[in-house]
């Protein structure tokens, strides 16, 4: 798992690019760890498209999470699933993966960082970083929150929500291991160059 950069596939993001050829575009632009959202389509219908991507990124050497649902993950033998907070929990989710799957949780507090880590999660998402149109109900709490994890939380904190080429190296700064992107990439007119530029900036952040 490397989440320096972790992109998160959105059809409503993407708006109407073919996700097959998005996660071409950022796996050649540098990424290796993905994620496949979807909000709205059912389970059955998005087998085929989880599929592709699964194997996509195989060949790729990436990282390939499914987000919310477990079943769909271990169907396709994604290398993880992604939980929200009012998704099924993470002490629920943790027995049912195989061995090896990853385990991310969506975080907006403290407390509930803490209890992500404590339930076997394997890194810890926080946010929201920035505002951020992704998520309507977003809770902003900015980079100071994984300031304030940072000394406790031992796996791996990605710092999502808002995050931009120009605010990126300030959420590298307040100590995430990486960031998690949507819109900045899935929307942007060239998303392998948005990926690069990316990771440029991040690695100058870690380099300052």
């Amino acid at each position: 798992m490397d989440p320096t950069l972790y992109v998160v596939l959105d059809r409503t993001a993407a708006r109407g690019r073919d996700l097959d050829d998005l996660l071409a575009a950022v796996i050649d632009g540098g990424c290796r760890m993905v994620q496949l959202r979807e909000k709205e389509w059912p389970s059955g219908r998005l087998l085929p498209l989880a599929r592709r991507l699964r194997e996509r990124c195989r060949r790729a050497g990436a990282t390939f999470v499914v987000n919310d649902r477990v079943d769909l993950a271990l169907a396709v033998e994604a290398d993880g699933v992604h939980v929200g907070q009012e998704d099924l929990p993470a002490k629920v989710s943790r027995p049912l993966l195989r061995a090896g799957m990853l385990l991310g949780v969506s975080t907006h507090t403290v407390e509930q960082a803490r209890a992500a880590r404590d339930d076997g999660a394997d890194y810890v998402a926080v946010g929201s970083m920035f505002a951020t149109a992704t998520k309507p109900d977003f809770q902003l709490v900015g980079p100071a929150l994984i300031r304030k994890l940072r000394a406790e939380i031992r796996v791996s904190l990605v710092g999502i929500g808002g995050i931009t080429h120009d605010n990126v190296a300030e959420v590298v700064r307040a100590g995430a291991d990486g960031v998690a992107v949507i819109s900045a990439v899935c929307a942007a007119p060239d998303p392998a160059a948005a990926t690069r530029r990316f990771l440029d900036v991040i690695g100058n952040a870690r380099a300052a």
